[in-house]
């Protein structure tokens, strides 16, 4: 039986990727705080601070686990300090990162051979610097993070995912929710952009999949986890109208440039919204050869919004607050477009 070590594992990501490690037969030990979030059924829970050494060495006598997979690593410092107590327990360790950490992110179109931003593995949480719309203090960090990995572990024991816009149940951001509600609110509804723009939201079980895959078929290497770039914005939003049940209409805003004129922030206000060429071009041909496989953006859609009806353990996180555009401004810039196209 396959024993994997997950730290987290109580929110979205970390969570699917207990739930799959369990369906898959794996035997699972989550190492967390427990502050947030709830204990999944089935497992060994340790509860400890990634940040403190005594709570490190207490977890590694608990081992050996034939991968460690981190969900919750954001500092390289402390990603060293957790590598380096778990690299003699642990055969393999699967790092959850993101495709801020390349130079090109959200900008240029990217593959998984773009260049990455340079962060030494010793950096603290405020390495780097915040650009707009270029790199950010989190791509550095998570960067710095795979290169901490990488140097404790070696290039053939360790694996970096690098996912895009993650999707789907549990989701704690509140991208996929607010427009659930928003659309089930009806009436005419603030449509940013072109209808036909691909979009490349991935849904979070899928990401889930792969890394337990990039364990039993022993990959190595980094990895971009994105969707198929096959469905549009305007897919996405019929298939939440479907999935709520609404008559809503959609009032496309295509010229965008007036629409950032009019103060909408990109990412938040409007979310998954984002004018910038490489925001939805990233390539995941490596994962895709390797074996990763994404569903229909429909099928998250819908899931979603079953999960947020059916009660089972939703997160308030703050990042959600962050999400969506009040009522009161998105009529006034439906009406100030109405003149605008005239």
């Amino acid at each position: 039986m396959t024993r994997v070590l997950v730290l987290g594992g109580s929110w979205f990501l970390g969570r699917s990727i207990v739930d799959a490690a369990l369906e898959a037969g794996a035997e699972v030990t989550t190492f967390r705080r427990g502050k947030s979030g709830a204990d999944a059924a089935g497992v060994r829970t340790i509860r400890g601070d990634r940040t403190a050494q005594a709570d490190l060495q207490r977890l590694a006598a608990e081992g050996p686990w034939d991968a460690v997979l981190d969900t919750s690593g954001f500092v390289p410092r402390e990603t060293v300090a957790v590598a380096r107590a778990l690299e003699p327990v642990a055969a393999k360790y699967v790092f959850v990162s993101t495709v801020s950490v390349y130079e090109g992110w959200p900008t240029e179109p990217l593959t998984d051979d773009s260049a990455v931003l340079d962060a030494p593995s010793n950096a603290g949480p405020d390495f780097g610097f915040d650009g707009d719309p270029g790199p950010s203090v989190y791509g550095f960090t998570k960067a710095g993070c795979e290169r901490a990995v990488n140097e404790v572990f070696g290039l053939e024991r360790a694996v970096s995912l690098r996912p895009g816009v993650i999707l789907g149940p549990r989701e704690y951001v509140g991208r996929l929710p607010w427009w659930l509600h928003r659309v089930e609110r009806s009436g005419v509804v603030l449509a940013p952009g072109r209808p036909e723009r691909s979009i490349q939201p991935v849904d979070v079980r899928d990401v889930a999949s792969f890394a337990l895959h990039a364990v039993s078929a022993n990959l190595s290497g980094s990895f971009n986890l994105t969707g198929s770039g096959n469905e549009t914005m305007e897919d996405f939003l019929r298939a939440c109208r479907q999935a709520v049940g609404s008559d809503a209409t959609f009032e496309w805003v295509t010229d965008e440039n007036w629409l950032v004129a009019q103060g909408v922030a990109q990412w938040t206000e409007l979310p998954l919204w984002r004018t910038y060429a490489g925001a939805w071009d990233v390539a995941s041909s490596r994962a895709r050869e390797a074996g990763f496989i994404t569903r229909p953006l429909a099928e998250t859609v819908v899931d979603t919004w079953r999960w947020l009806h059916s009660g089972d353990g939703a997160v308030n996180h703050e990042r959600a607050g962050e999400q969506g555009i009040d009522p009161r401004k998105e009529l006034e810039i439906l009406s100030a477009w109405e003149k605008h196209k005239r």
